[in-house]
């Protein structure tokens, strides 16, 4: 009787427990929705915002919108996902996707509750309202018929003064023309030059070298971070393209996560590369100053990053005669 008091009261600690771990983590993750007008004129626009705070580390599923709210509330724009961090905590992220509404019937609208799909499970936004009012009539005033279009003489002088422009560029192109045909009959016949072929680097090696002038500059420790972040950054994004043929330069540092997440690269090498661009991120539009200890490390972590992703020759023999191939 005893062991069986001992196993239920082990039992119930033991529900208790996990129940506090399930809130404490589905308190972490918070969805909100507002709009920037909730009462606007007929044919008007505002702007719903769509946001969710949640660990860096977990996953969400954000709503997909039909076309229309309510049937009368229109998406005429759909904006990218904005992706920001607490500058207090780096482990928490917050996503945000804007929807441009209009409506061109009055009346007042439900925005309806809208639901992201979590690690912890289904998180939910508010309910919101938005009124849509009709344009006031002054009723005072009498109606006037609607005046006849009257003619207007037109010359071909004020078609040259409209139109004098696409006059001027044509006799200008025409004459180039003329000069082009000129030039190209009487041109001296060119020597055929002989083109040495360019050395490819490898973009392994190419972004080693860089990374090591970057490390020579010792820019950090002149206190130019921002700069020496920024020349980091730059160089592993270039790397990332030729790497792995994805557009770096012109995605952010989580649509770049968002693009390698099924490339062959391990976990370490994909963690080296997160506290490089989240901590370059941080220096760089969040103004703050990283440790020495982090700047260095930063450098260490694009190196390893570099080396532990590059591409591996090997040699294929066959008969005695060997053909390079890159994996």
């Amino acid at each position: 009787m005893i062991k069986m008091k001992r196993y239920f009261n082990y039992l119930a600690l033991t529900i208790l427990f996990l129940a506090c771990c399930k809130l404490q983590s589905h308190a972490q993750v918070k969805a909100e929705a507002k709009l920037d007008k909730a009462i606007m004129p007929i044919g008007d626009q505002t702007v719903l915002h769509l946001s969710i705070r949640f660990p860096a580390k977990d996953t969400v599923g954000f709503p997909l919108l039909a076309d229309s709210i309510a049937g009368k509330v229109q998406i005429v724009n759909i904006g990218k996902p904005d992706t920001s961090f607490d500058k207090n905590d780096l482990n928490t992220e917050t996503i945000e996707r804007t929807y441009t509404l209009t409506s061109f019937d009055t009346g007042q609208y439900v925005i309806p509750q809208y639901a992201f799909r979590t690690k912890g499970g289904i998180v939910k936004t508010d309910e919101l309202v938005l009124t849509i009012k009709s344009v006031a009539v002054d009723t005072t005033k009498g109606i006037y018929d609607i005046k006849q279009p009257f003619q207007v003489k037109y010359s071909f002088m004020d078609w040259l003064r409209d139109n004098w422009k696409w006059v001027v560029a044509g006799l200008v192109a025409i004459l180039a023309i003329v000069g082009v045909i000129i030039y190209l009959r009487k041109r001296p016949k060119k020597q055929v030059q002989v083109v040495e072929k360019k050395v490819i680097i490898p973009p392994d090696v190419e972004a080693i070298n860089k990374l090591n002038t970057i490390r020579e500059e010792k820019l950090w420790q002149r206190d130019q971070v921002k700069e020496y972040h920024s020349e980091l950054t730059d160089v592993i994004r270039q790397y990332l393209e030729k790497r792995y043929g994805i557009k770096a330069h012109e995605q952010t540092s989580d649509e770049i996560f968002t693009s390698l997440r099924y490339m062959d690269i391990d976990e370490a090498s994909r963690g080296k590369l997160r506290q490089v661009l989240l901590l370059a991120d941080l220096a760089k539009f969040a103004k703050q100053k990283p440790l020495p200890a982090e700047n260095e490390q930063s450098i260490e972590n694009a190196i390893a990053f570099v080396m532990g992703t590059k591409k591996q020759v090997q040699l294929n023999q066959d008969k005695g005669e060997g053909n390079n191939e890159l994996v």
